[in-house]
């Protein structure tokens, strides 16, 4: 197991974040790929759900400051800046897909790299409180990144986000590629983050799984929202069980329902 037994400790200071979206769109170049994109991620674990090309990946980079967007984001209230560099400091972090990594450099110095906002004393800390939550990177600490496998290459790049002390947790994609027992340790990890106070934001391709572990979801199409609602929820809708779950209709009035449903039904919840 690469974490503790005891509760994941943050800095009991630090409000829980909540981030709400208004009206986003975002593309490359004259490409649209978002429109109109509105929700929000509350305290807690939220996952984005779709199919490859949905605009999953697009939409977190344009969280990110990674590529423009336009649109009102806000955090706590606040109008989110549109530079990375603001957006960290914000205590707004993403683990993007593929982790980038530095492969010729320790897991040490990369997780040094996320804690780059800090003076050194700060780092240090926050490194020792990193490694007595992920206690196997301490053993590894001198291993250069690039020799470890998939799975633990991903723990470093959780790790190295969590260096940062971020309010709100981005992650794109972190079970692809992975063992389905790395698959489980890796989601199991970012619920208890989010119990222990980290609001997250994760892009899943394992749509059971991640509907499991998380409090709330939403599906993304095509560029935009086509349903929604708490995770038990959606993990029993018509939608996402026909669509993502492989499971069959019970009749064909079933299924007519549930292709009008997949163009714009909403399982909204407050």
């Amino acid at each position: 197991m690469w974490w503790r037994d005891r509760p994941f400790e943050l800095d009991p200071s630090i409000r829980r974040a909540w981030l709400r979206v208004e009206g986003l769109s975002a593309g490359y170049g004259p490409i649209p790929v978002l429109r109109d994109v509105r929700f929000e991620v509350k305290p807690g674990l939220t996952v984005i759900l779709g199919p490859n090309g949905a605009g999953k990946t697009t939409l977190l980079r344009a969280l990110n400051g990674l590529i423009p967007r336009r649109g009102l984001v806000l955090l706590d209230g606040e109008e989110l800046e549109e530079k990375t560099h603001e957006i960290v400091r914000a205590g707004v972090t993403l683990v993007p897909e593929g982790r980038q990594l530095f492969p010729q450099m320790t897991v040490r110095e990369n997780l040094e790299l996320g804690g780059w906002l800090f003076a050194k004393p700060v780092r240090e800390r926050r490194i020792a409180e990193v490694m007595a939550n992920f206690p196997k990177l301490r053993e590894r600490s001198s291993q250069l990144a690039g020799t470890m496998s998939g799975g633990e290459q991903q723990m470093v790049a959780l790790a190295r986000a969590m260096m940062g002390a971020p309010r709100l947790l981005m992650l794109d994609e972190p079970s692809l590629g992975l063992a389905p027992r790395m698959v489980d340790e890796l989601l199991a990890m970012a619920r208890r983050i989010a119990d222990a106070g980290t609001t997250v934001l994760m892009v899943e391709q394992n749509v059971k799984k991640a509907l499991a572990v998380a409090d709330r979801g939403y599906v993304l199409e095509r560029g935009a929202l086509v349903a929604s609602g708490p995770a038990k929820l959606l993990a029993r809708s018509t939608v996402v069980r026909e669509a993502y779950l492989g499971a069959e209709s019970a009749d064909t009035t079933t299924s007519s329902n549930a292709a009008n449903d997949r163009r714009g039904a909403s399982l909204r919840s407050s």
